[in-house]
């Protein structure tokens, strides 16, 4: 099992404290120094205050943020968990994310989703219904801007006319694409243009609230990881080529128990093939979140919690 660090900033009691440049600087170094593989950010360009107040969070833009954070680390990878492409054109998605592959010397991994708030949807002037349609265009599209940089591609919305000139980012033939989501459509979309899968594990009242199916347990989380790969067989690939990253449950790291009870968690969602578990600090200092990162990197990271 590999983690990744949910950067502390986005959980809703979160100080602003953590958006500042030199704090940002101390977790990445410490998580990457405690054996994290990678540091996410999600996105949200244009959140509400009704969410904000109804557990939302502060936020980055994650391709300035991971920028930062590629500048002061070294081998962890930077992660967009999600990057909404239906926000925007689909060359202004393939020029961002390309840059930071650039900027990281080829640590990104472009995490990607449909969104869901509806008034953020509202506020960047896209139509929230369409968002099922705009996903599958933008996947199409990035990759094809990337691997093919050249060739014109056009969409519903926009249309590139001639050669195009446009830097290649550095892992090729792209950088990994990591889908999430429930649906049968998510499972789709990894086949055709994935190379991780981002569930959410979650009873049907928070599935719905963000724009998923309900996948309430670990039994179901594996009957759907199965016709993943029946699905990646099918299509001619490997079935186990795809990682799939799950939520690392919050552990009390100086309680046995509840460290018997997270290896417990981990090691069924691993017996069905997650091989990744995004983890959050619930600390609400920085000094108490790097402390708890350490903590976190000795107890389950080199302690092998989960192999």
């Amino acid at each position: 099992m590999r983690y990744t660090l949910e950067y502390p900033s986005e959980l809703p009691t979160a100080p602003d404290d953590f958006l500042e440049p030199h704090v940002i600087r101390d977790v990445v170094t410490r998580a990457e120094a405690a054996g994290f593989s990678a540091i996410a950010l999600s996105e949200h360009p244009a959140p509400s205050r009704k969410w904000r107040l109804g557990g939302g969070h502060d936020t980055l833009d994650p391709i300035a943020a991971l920028s930062f954070m590629a500048g002061v680390t070294t081998d962890v990878k930077l992660m967009t968990n999600l990057y909404v492409l239906p926000f925007r054109n689909p060359y202004l998605s393939a020029k961002s994310l390309g840059s930071l592959d650039i900027l990281s010397a080829g640590r990104l991994i472009a995490g990607v989703g449909a969104g869901y708030l509806r008034s953020e949807f509202a506020a960047l002037g896209v139509e929230v219904e369409d968002r099922a349609r705009l996903l599958d265009e933008a996947l199409a599209a990035l990759t094809s801007i990337w691997t093919d940089p050249e060739t014109p591609v056009s969409g519903g919305s926009f249309s590139a006319t001639s050669p195009m000139w446009l830097q290649p980012p550095v892992q090729r033939p792209h950088p990994p694409i990591w889908i999430g989501g429930n649906t049968a459509a998510s499972v789709r979309r990894v086949v055709q243009y994935g190379s991780g899968w981002m569930p959410l594990i979650a009873p049907a009242g928070m599935a719905s609230a963000i724009g998923t199916a309900a996948l309430e347990n670990a039994d179901q989380f594996g009957a759907l990881l199965r016709r993943l790969r029946d699905a990646l067989a099918d299509a001619g690939r490997d079935p186990l080529s795809v990682d799939v990253q799950v939520i690392c449950p919050w552990i009390d790291l100086d309680d046995d128990s509840a460290l018997r009870q997270a290896q417990d968690v981990l090691s069924e969602l691993a017996g069905h093939g997650a091989n990744w578990a995004v983890a959050h600090s619930q600390a609400p200092t920085p000094r108490e979140a790097t402390d708890y990162i350490e903590a976190f990197g000795e107890a389950v990271i080199a302690g092998n919690l989960v192999s």
